[in-house]
């Protein structure tokens, strides 16, 4: 009888990776990546240092190409930069229109046709002179709220929001359910954008401007539409938003007990802020808070069971990619080491700003995420046996 030998399966060449001692790729955990997101949105909140704000622009776009994936939605941070120089420019459009008047020391730039207003409208200005200090003013203000933006922006670039809903406590699992359908919306928007942009080309569109904006938008909404309803049938296939086997009276329990530990928690925040306050409206209504919460929590997520599949590990490179963040936000607010005034310098008299040491090494600190991270895992390639001739012998 004729005998096959056994042939070896040759993968294609560049499809197993060399490491040569370096990290193996693998996808970080999400909520490191939103903590470190949110701590530096947290630290541009403090400064409106156009040094300081560009150089966060910087540190996002560097940490977004070393370590976003190549999934559609992880190409979307562009859009997230249009959307922040369309506020830079609405908030200067606005300054300019509502005028606050022009002093003898400002710049003078250019005036507007000016726009009686009534006497109940008092205390502000359509139109007038225009200097270049209120501009400026406007645009450092606009450029701190960009910033803020390209922070999220950046979060739901580098992690998936739906993988962050598995480790939310069983208590917030219908309001984890809502909330990652809210931030979803954004990445699936662009994800759908560039899709019906590639379908355009392919069809050779010719249409530029607003012309095109009807066939980018119908089809744009008709996809959301049909996730949206995607969506909400696989969810409920999967049990979302089922009350399961909780009576009434745990449920009162627990929403008195997370109500209870939000105000708490409200309170002792404002204690903390505000120095005039009593000593028990700082940190022993914020303790008080944190364990009616963490209570509500415990007897809230017994009435869920789910399990996980393949959970996003938590280890010292998440620890590094979120202490990075949360040290460069401690940083900026402890000011240690530098003038509170540097970080928010005067408009007057028009001088360049100069950039503080420690806050421009917190901001840079932020920055090692991009290497602290491990490399994400890319998709790989399929393996194709290589062919052979069989032999075939006689017996």
């Amino acid at each position: 009888m004729p005998r096959t030998t056994s042939q070896a399966i040759t993968p294609v060449s560049g499809t197993v990776p060399d490491t040569g001692g370096r990290r193996l790729p693998r996808t970080l955990h999400p909520v490191a990546w939103w903590i470190w997101a949110l701590a530096l949105a947290t630290a541009v909140s403090r400064t409106n240092n156009p040094l300081l704000l560009f150089l966060v622009l910087a540190v996002l776009g560097y940490v977004v190409t070393a370590r976003r994936t190549e999934a559609p939605w992880a190409r979307g941070f562009t859009y997230y930069l249009y959307l922040a120089l369309t506020v830079v420019a609405i908030r200067v459009v606005f300054r300019a229109v509502f005028a606050t008047g022009i002093t003898p020391h400002d710049h003078f730039l250019f005036s507007l046709p000016h726009i009686p207003t009534p006497d109940w409208y008092a205390g502000i200005q359509l139109g007038g002179p225009v200097s270049l200090e209120a501009l400026l003013s406007a645009a450092t203000d606009g450029l701190r709220l960009a910033c803020m933006l390209c922070c999220i922006g950046a979060a739901n670039t580098l992690a998936n929001p739906k993988r962050a809903l598995r480790v939310l406590p069983g208590a917030l699992h219908e309001l984890g359910v809502a909330v990652t359908v809210a931030i979803s919306v954004a990445p699936q928007l662009v994800q759908s954008v560039q899709r019906v942009a590639r379908a355009r080309r392919l069809r050779a569109g010719s249409s530029q401007g607003l012309k095109a904006l009807r066939g980018i938008v119908v089809p744009v909404l008709e996809d959301a539409l049909e996730r949206s309803l995607r969506l909400a049938a696989g969810m409920d296939s999967r049990g979302y938003g089922r009350a399961g086997t909780a009576t009434p009276r745990s449920r009162r329990v627990t929403g008195a007990l997370m109500l209870l530990g939000m105000c708490g928690l409200c309170a002792g925040v404002y204690g903390l802020l505000d120095a005039t306050t009593p000593a028990f409206l700082g940190l022993p209504a914020m303790a008080a808070g944190a364990v009616l919460c963490v209570a509500g929590l415990r007897l809230g997520g017994r009435r869920v069971t789910r399990t996980t599949y393949r959970p996003d590990p938590w280890l010292v490179p998440e620890w590094a990619v979120a202490g990075a963040g949360v040290l460069s936000a401690v940083l900026l607010f402890s000011n240690m080491g530098y003038h509170a005034a540097e970080l928010n310098p005067s408009i007057y008299p028009l001088t360049w700003p100069t950039p503080p040491l420690v806050p421009t090494l917190a901001i840079l600190l932020a920055g090692t995420a991009g290497f602290l991270a491990p490399p994400p895992a890319q998709p790989r390639p399929a393996v194709v046996p290589k062919p052979r001739a069989e032999k075939a012998e006689a017996t």
